[in-house]
Formats: structure tokens, sequence, C-alpha cells
């Protein structure tokens, strides 16, 4: 595998993670993998735990992604702009056929009352 072949797709990656925002992701881990260090240096793992999760608590990283997040979730201001329609709705297209009922003449005639017998001696399978 050449290095530009590997190099394209490590960058194909880091664009694609991008794009659907893992980089918060990634930013928030370590936020709280931060502040849990730091709370279970002053108290016990179940009270850091608790103060880390909370929301109560956040650190200036965390103050960081919630901006970031917010602000790439506002688009920009876009102009305003009449859409043109396309498709007219007046016109319509009728595919389909009219279903026609078929009547069919029902009539009870079995082997015995036309005259003809089954072949003589009756088929037999191939393979036996």
């Amino acid at each position: 595998m050449s290095v530009l072949r590997l190099l394209g797709r490590l960058l194909l990656v880091i664009a694609l993670s991008l794009a659907v925002g893992l980089h918060w992701v990634v930013l928030q881990s370590v936020a709280w993998t931060a502040m849990l260090v730091k709370y279970t240096k002053q108290q016990s793992l179940r009270v850091a735990v608790c103060q880390t999760f909370d929301g109560d608590h956040p650190c200036s990283l965390c103050h960081v992604v919630n901006k970031g997040k917010n602000s790439e979730g506002k688009p920009e201001v876009q102009s305003p702009s009449a859409k043109i329609d396309m498709i007219c709705s007046a016109r319509s297209f009728r595919l389909l056929v009219p279903f026609l009922r078929i009547s069919y003449q029902t009539a009870d005639v079995f082997a015995y009352q036309t005259g003809k017998s089954p072949p003589n001696p009756p088929p037999r399978f191939v393979l036996s």
C-alpha cells in the first residue's frame, strides 16, 4: 500500500469525522476524563463521578464544547429566495387501464362425460 493511498484514506476518515461532529465527542470525552481525574484527587470515586456527569460543575473545556456545538448547529443567515415550482400540480396522468371483469363460463365436464378413456397403459415416471 503506497504512502499516498494511506494518506488519502486517513484524510478521508478525518474529513468524515469532522463532518459528523466526532471532534466534539472526542473533546467532551477528554473534558470528562480530566474532570474525573481532578475530582477523584479531592473526593471519593462515587462523588467524583456524580460531580463530573451532573452538569452542575462544568469545566472550561465543557464550556468550549457547548459553545462550539451550539454555534455549529445554527445555520448562517440565508437570503430568502422564491422557490420555483417545477412540477405543475394541475396536470395529472392516468396510466392505469380500467379494470374489466371477465366472466368465465362454467362447465361441468369430467373425463367420464367426454367419452374418452385415460391412456392405456398409464404414463410412468421416467426415473422409476
